[in-house]
């Protein structure tokens, strides 16, 4: 095969495949999977859907999450053996929120070439339509499923002044945009849902609207993709006095004492246990 062969082993081609309609796969997808040895698979079943509508007869393993690390090991055999590998999640791209990390991290260990292959992606997909206008964006994949763990991320980007994308799934979905108004304060947000598919939804307004919307309905289908704007509060100039500032973070901010603190004293260098010491004082009287 021409694209990216470097040594006698196997090439590893890490291929983007529909998220929802068959029609967006690219041409070169359709070729490598049809010149490959072997297919890996997020889901054997639901990638044999695929390969049947595109008339394609290829070996395939299961490679899930659950087995990923040791499935990784016969995969890297196979192409050291000289075999091609096509790496397909069941929708969009490998090794972003889906399988793919360990076994291209492996390949890279055995210098073993690496190929992408990109094409469908519901992140890039959501973003070109969201009208946002932010030139830069920061992605945090699944939020994790216990509410403490996921109030905590959301914590650690609430001075972001990107666009904060994430996946959820339909079952948490109200739960997780609660969250992000009780952590970030009322923000823009836009919601994609079964993007591309027949039963594709774009929702966009404030966390309130895009909630009262999902909470009204008897069930939420389709996993969503969710783009939360930066906050549209003005930063106020830091103010003379260090009590000052430390009162504005206390009421203005999602940040705790001790992220306020650490970072009041990075932007202004100045001593960590001075502002610590000033910043007691002032969360005492909140």
């Amino acid at each position: 095969m021409s694209d990216g062969k470097k040594c006698k082993c196997g090439t590893l081609y890490v291929v983007a495949t529909p998220i929802g309609n068959l029609e967006d796969i690219t041409l070169r997808a359709v070729r490598i999977l049809g010149q490959v040895d072997l297919i890996a698979a997020e889901d054997t079943r639901h990638t044999r859907k695929l390969l049947s509508h595109l008339a394609i007869s290829k070996p395939l393993v299961s490679y899930y999450k659950d087995r990923e690390a040791a499935r990784t090991e016969k995969i890297v055999e196979e192409l050291r053996s000289g075999r091609d590998v096509a790496l397909v999640s069941d929708a969009g791209t490998p090794a972003i929120s889906d399988p793919g990390a360990i076994l291209v991290a492996q390949c890279h260990e055995n210098s073993i070439p690496v190929v992408p292959v990109p094409g469908p992606s519901s992140l890039v997909a959501a973003l070109s339509v969201s009208g946002f206008m932010q030139p830069s964006f920061t992605f945090l994949g699944f939020l994790p499923s216990k509410k403490n763990q996921r109030m905590k991320a959301l914590t650690a980007h609430a001075q972001d002044e990107t666009v904060t994308v994430f996946y959820e799934s339909p079952r948490r979905i109200c739960a997780a945009l609660a969250e992000c108004r009780e952590v970030l304060g009322e923000r823009d947000v836009f919601v994609g849902r079964e993007i591309t598919k027949l039963h594709e939804e774009f929702l966009q307004g404030s966390l309130s609207d895009v909630l009262k919307i999902l909470e009204s309905r008897s069930q939420v289908k389709g996993e969503l993709v969710v783009l939360i704007a930066p906050s549209q509060r003005v930063q106020p100039s830091a103010p003379e006095d260090l009590p000052g500032l430390l009162s504005w973070y206390r009421d203005n901010s999602a940040l705790s004492m001790k992220d306020a603190v650490k970072k009041i004293s990075g932007d202004l260098n100045l001593s960590r246990s001075r502002v610590y010491e000033k910043a007691l004082h002032i969360w005492a009287k909140k």
